[in-house]
């Protein structure tokens, strides 16, 4: 169906694989059309609860496709940028929760990506870095916003302004990546992250996300508004009945996702 990615369905859990190893994964127009709509196609399949995106081969996302901008012009570059924020505000921005699960390198466009992501799980061999202005340009898919509200603007101007790459330990140190797994162990520790997140009441998490994410930019006042507001109506869902039912009653829950 897809040229670049790979879609895979399983008990809830959508794994979008981007599928150009020959190329290290590396991002262009094309195979950011087909992110956005393999994401969009797992975003909106009422049986996807949760969204995996991982590489084929040994990298993540090596990138953006260094070759194809080298005779790029700046309407050209505008175009590319755009397309690239589309698809990580598109990642960042729907309510289910997204996995990072980065089997490589995560390099430039690569480490955008798993920003977008709501949680990044990462292969002891994985690397990550934005390496743009040793290509005289700099990162141009969200990273220069993301990456400091991640790691701290002092550590992001660091990573930048050298292009230098870090390894995984390092990542997890800073705080970009949550956990560090054994390469043969990384899509079973996914799996295994997203389907503990699954068992719980989805229109709960779907709150969480978007209080937490929304909350971020808002002052202190305006965001506990926003809470209390999400916190207020979930009380009127039977998802908030049958899971605080099933505590008081020593049972699991079963949610209904309303």
């Amino acid at each position: 169906m897809y040229n670049n990615v790979k879609i895979e369905i399983n008990q809830g859990i959508g794994i979008l694989t981007v599928n150009r190893p020959d190329a290290m994964n590396s991002l262009n127009n094309d195979v950011l059309n087909d992110l956005f709509d393999g994401f969009t196609q797992l975003a909106t399949d009422e049986s996807v609860l949760a969204v995996i995106i991982t590489g084929e081969g040994k990298a993540f996302v090596a990138g953006a496709d260094i070759a194809a901008m080298y005779d790029m012009n700046p309407l050209a570059a505008h175009e590319l940028s755009s397309n690239g924020h589309r698809v990580m505000n598109l990642i960042e921005s729907t309510p289910k929760p997204v996995i990072a699960a980065i089997n490589g390198f995560a390099l430039g466009g690569g480490c955008e990506l798993a920003m977008a992501c709501d949680i990044r799980i990462a292969s002891e061999r994985a690397k990550f870095g934005q390496p743009e202005v040793n290509l005289g340009i700099i990162p141009g898919f969200g990273g220069t916003q993301r990456l400091h509200r991640l790691i701290g603007k002092g550590m992001a101007k660091l990573l930048i302004m050298t292009g230098d790459i870090i390894d995984a330990q390092e990542a997890n140190r800073i705080g970009l990546v949550e956990k560090v797994v054994a390469p043969e162990h990384l899509m079973e520790a996914a799996n295994a992250l997203a389907t503990k997140i699954i068992s719980k009441a989805p229109l709960a998490v779907a709150s969480a996300k978007t209080t937490i994410d929304v909350g971020y930019n808002m002052n202190v006042s305006s965001a506990s508004t926003l809470e209390i507001e999400a916190f207020a109506e979930l009380f009127g869902t039977q998802d908030k009945r049958e899971g605080i039912g099933a505590f008081l009653e020593k049972r699991p829950a079963k949610f209904q996702k309303k």
